[in-house]
């Protein structure tokens, strides 16, 4: 059984940077496969991150590399999400997720447990 538990969000405006943080509880945290998810106003959740158990493995979403980088210290069971020249299209609640057989991370079913989500609102 794993808790996760987001924090960072807020009130940005264009151009800003955020950092997001999830907290991972549970003895075998570390062992897990990580995500990030965003679900913005009247849209399904969309896959934002990926970060493998290890920390070696990463993968974005469409056009986030460039500015979204995930990152993870499994000493303290804690996985990161920089934001950075946050647009308005980042509004949205961001979750992370944590999955043993994460084989497709652009796709929620893989993972096993999701947070409650932080609200980020990035304003023009």
């Amino acid at each position: 059984q794993v808790q996760l538990t987001e924090s960072g969000g807020g009130l940005v405006q264009t151009g800003d940077s955020l950092t997001l943080s999830c907290a991972a509880s549970g003895r075998t945290a570390s062992t897990y496969h990580m995500g990030w998810f965003r679900q913005g106003p009247g849209k399904e959740r969309e896959f934002v991150a990926f970060l493998a158990s290890n920390g070696h493995i990463a993968s974005y979403g469409d056009s986030l590399k460039d500015r979204f980088t995930v990152s993870r210290d499994n000493a303290k069971n804690m996985l990161y999400l920089q934001m950075n020249n946050l647009k308005p299209e980042d509004t949205g609640v961001y979750y992370c997720a944590a999955g043993t057989g994460v084989w497709i991370p652009q796709s929620t079913d893989q993972y096993d447990y999701w947070g409650q989500g932080t609200q980020v609102n990035v304003s023009s």
